[in-house]
C-alpha cells in the first residue's frame, strides 16, 4: 500500500531499531499530518521519557530526534527532513515519489489496494424486515449501512456471508394465516392487493383478532399447529413468506442492495436448533430456573437496585424468545459456518440485548478470542423537526413512499440545472432515479452509523455540498472531459507528473484509498469511506479549477492531467460503488 503515512511509519521504526536497538522496532512512530510539512513524526518526546527511565539520566527530546534522523533512510521518498520545536520531525514528501506512486495506482486494477493478507469469514446481518409487514424508514439505515459494510469487506478479500435475519416466525402468524384463509389463498397466489399490500393486510388481521373472539380463537389454535409443524399450516405460512419476499426484493432492487433470496435465514431457520441450544446451556450450568423461567445471568449486568439481570432463554410457559434464537444463531455460525467475525447491523436500542447475548455466548464457549462478535449500532432517522421521522398522521413512514418522494425531489433539483440537450425522457428518468436513490443512500452513509441524522430531502438532493448528487456529478464531469477530448479513460496512461499544488494534493489523496477502506472494514463504519470520496471530489474540484486538462500548456502536462483524471474517476467510482451509490454516465 502506498499511503505515505504507513510507508514513513515503517521507515521511522527501522530508524528507531537502528538507533536504539531491535526492541524499539515496534514503537509507535506517531506519524501525524502537519501544517509545516506533509507529515510529522512525534515519537521523540515519548521516547525521551522512556530512555530517561531506562538510562537513569535526563534525555533531550531534540537530541533523540536528531539521532532518529541520523538513522532515517528516506532519500527515495522525502525531499526534506527537519527538526522543529522540542523534537518534532517534519517530513516533506518528494514530488517525484508522489507522482510515481500515483502512477502505480493508475496502473493497478485494484487502485493500489491489496487484498487482505489474513482474510476472514465474516457474517454481516442486516436489513431483517418482518414477513407480512411492509418495510419502513426504520429498515432504511440497517439495509444501506449493512450492504456497504458487506461490499467493503468483499472488496478487501474477506469471505462475506450476507445474512437477512427475517422475522418469519412467532404468534402473529396465527392471525395472519387465518386472515389469509378469509381473503382467499388464491389472492396471494395472484399477488392481489388484498394480500400484497402488507400493511393493510397486517392491520386487517390485527383488527379482526382484537374484535372477533371466534377469529382470535382460530388464530391461537393455528399458532399451536404452526409450532407443531402441521403440513397444511406450514404451506399457508410459506405463501405469506413468498409474498413478502417478492416485496422485499422489489425494495432491494430499487435500492441496489446485494441481498438475495439465498441470504435469507429467518427466525424459522433456527427452529430446530433452539432445544439443543437450551440443553447445552443447561448442561454447562449456565441456564438456571428463576421464577419459573429458564435464565442465564451473565456477570456484570445489574438492574437499578443492583439485582442481577437475566437473559430469559425459555419463558415460564415453555416458549422461546428472541434471545433464544440469537443464541442459537451464534452457535450455528460458529459450529456450522465457521465464522471468525459477526457484525450485527441493528438499531442502537438493542445494545444491551446484544451485550448480554454475547456475554452468555462467551460463557458457553461459543465466542472466544478467535471469534469476534460486534453490534454495529444504528441511530434513528429524524424528521426536520428533530423528532423520529413519522407520517403526518403519526404513523411509521413506508420505505417505498420515501424513495418515491426522494426521486421526485431529485427530478425537480435536476431540472433546475442546465443539462445536455441530447438527454431524452427515458435517460432523464434513469438519471433522476439514480440521483434520488443515491442521495438517500449517501446522506445515510455520510454520517456515523450510530448517530441520528435528519432526513431532509431538499438538502440530500442538492447538487452542492456534501451530497450524493455532488459526488455523482463529479464523476460525470470527469467523463465529460474524456468525451470532449475524444479519449478513453483506459488510454490515459500518463506518465503522471506533479507540478501544481492542486495536482500534488489530488495525487496524495489517491494514495490513501486503501487505508481508508481498511479502517472502514475494521470498524464497520462506512462513513469513513463516504468522507474520503467527498474529500477526493473536493480535491478534484480544486484541480479542475486550477489545472486545465484539454487546454494544458503542453502535451506532456495534458497527458499527465488526463492520467490524474482517470485515476480519480476510477477511485471515485469504486468508492461510490462500495457505498452502493450509482453513478450515471451523463447528467
Amino acid at each position: 500500500m502506498s499511503d505515505p503515512q504507513f510507508v514513513l511509519a515503517a521507515r521511522v521504526q527501522a530508524a528507531l531499531a537502528a538507533a536504539f536497538g531491535p526492541s524499539y522496532a515496534d514503537s509507535d512512530p506517531v506519524i501525524r499530518p502537519s501544517q509545516f510539512a506533509d507529515l510529522q513524526a512525534n515519537v521523540a518526546l515519548p521516547l525521551a521519557k522512556k530512555l530517561q527511565a531506562e538510562r537513569g539520566e535526563k534525555q533531550n527530546p531534540r537530541a533523540v530526534a536528531q539521532e532518529i534522523v541520523d538513522h532515517l533512510e528516506v532519500s527515495d521518498l522525502v525531499a526534506n527532513v527537519e527538526i522543529s520545536g522540542p523534537g518534532f520531525i517534519n517530513l516533506t514528501l518528494s514530488d517525484a515519489w508522489i507522482a510515481g506512486e500515483a502512477q502505480g495506482v493508475l496502473a493497478d486494477a485494484r487502485l493500489g489496494v491489496p487484498r487482505s493478507g489474513a482474510p476472514q469469514r465474516v457474517v454481516v446481518e442486516y436489513s431483517s424486515p418482518n414477513v407480512a409487514k411492509e418495510m419502513h424508514v426504520g429498515h432504511l439505515r440497517t439495509t444501506i449501512v449493512g450492504d456497504s459494510i458487506a461490499r467493503i469487506l468483499d472488496f478487501l478479500g474477506h469471505d462475506v456471508i450476507r445474512d437477512n435475519h427475517v422475522g418469519d416466525w412467532g404468534t402473529p402468524f396465527g392471525m395472519l394465516i387465518e386472515h389469509l384463509l378469509d381473503v382467499g389463498v388464491d389472492a396471494a397466489e395472484r399477488d392481489d392487493s388484498s394480500v400484497s399490500d402488507l400493511t393493510a393486510f397486517y392491520q386487517a388481521a390485527r383488527a379482526k383478532f382484537d374484535s372477533e373472539p371466534a377469529f382470535a380463537g382460530r388464530a391461537r389454535r393455528r399458532v399451536v399447529a404452526l409450532q407443531a409443524g402441521d403440513a397444511e399450516t406450514m404451506r399457508l405460512w410459506q405463501i405469506l413468506v413468498d409474498v413478502s419476499t417478492r416485496y422485499f426484493n422489489t425494495v432491494y432492487e430499487r435500492l441496489g442492495v446485494t441481498l438475495t433470496d439465498a441470504d435469507i435465514k429467518g427466525e424459522s431457520f433456527y427452529n430446530d436448533a433452539l432445544a439443543p441450544t437450551v440443553a447445552e446451556l443447561e448442561a454447562k450450568g449456565i441456564a438456571v430456573v428463576s421464577e419459573g423461567a429458564l435464565c442465564a445471568f451473565p456477570p456484570g449486568f445489574t438492574g437499578r437496585e443492583g439485582e442481577p439481570l437475566p437473559v430469559i432463554i425459555r419463558k415460564s410457559d415453555g416458549g422461546y424468545n428472541y434471545s433464544t434464537t440469537d443464541l442459537a444463531t451464534i452457535r450455528y455460525r460458529v459450529d456450522t459456518e465457521d465464522v471468525q467475525r459477526m457484525i450485527y447491523v441493528v438499531g442502537a436500542p438493542q445494545a444491551l440485548h446484544f451485550q448480554m447475548v454475547f456475554a452468555v455466548s462467551r460463557m458457553a464457549g461459543w465466542l472466544g478470542d478467535e471469534v469476534r462478535a460486534e453490534h454495529a449500532q444504528i441511530g434513528n432517522v429524524l424528521g426536520v423537526d428533530g423528532k423520529i421521522l413519522r407520517t403526518r398522521a403519526g404513523g411509521t413512514v413506508k420505505l417505498a413512499e420515501l424513495l418515491d418522494e426522494a426521486v421526485e425531489r431529485a427530478g425537480r433539483a435536476y431540472d433546475e440545472h442546465a443539462r445536455d440537450d441530447t438527454i431524452d425522457g427515458a435517460e432523464r428518468a434513469d438519471i433522476v432515479e439514480k440521483v434520488g436513490i443515491g442521495a438517500v443512500k449517501y446522506a445515510d452513509l455520510s454520517v456515523s452509523r450510530d448517530s441520528e441524522y435528519i432526513f431532509d430531502l431538499d438538502r440530500m438532493t442538492s447538487f452542492k455540498g456534501n451530497t450524493g448528487p455532488y459526488l455523482q456529478y463529479a464523476t460525470v464531469r470527469i467523463r465529460s472531459i474524456f468525451r470532449k477530448g475524444g479519449v478513453s479513460p483506459d488510454d490515459a496512461l500518463g506518465p503522471i507528473l506533479v507540478a501544481h499544488e492542486a495536482e500534488r494534493a489530488l495525487a496524495l489523496r489517491l494514495l490513501t484509498f486503501g487505508t481508508v477502506l481498511e479502517q472502514a472494514a475494521e470498524t464497520a463504519e462506512p462513513h469513513r469511506l463516504a468522507n474520503y470520496v467527498f474529500e477526493l471530489a473536493q480535491d478534484y474540484t480544486t484541480f479542475f479549477e486550477n489545472c486545465p486538462v484539454l487546454k494544458a500548456p503542453d502535451e506532456t502536462t495534458k497527458q499527465s492531467r488526463l492520467a490524474l483524471c482517470a485515476a480519480t474517476l476510477r477511485t471515485l467510482s469504486t468508492g461510490l460503488d462500495l457505498l452502493g451509490v450509482p453513478t450515471p454516465e451523463r447528467m
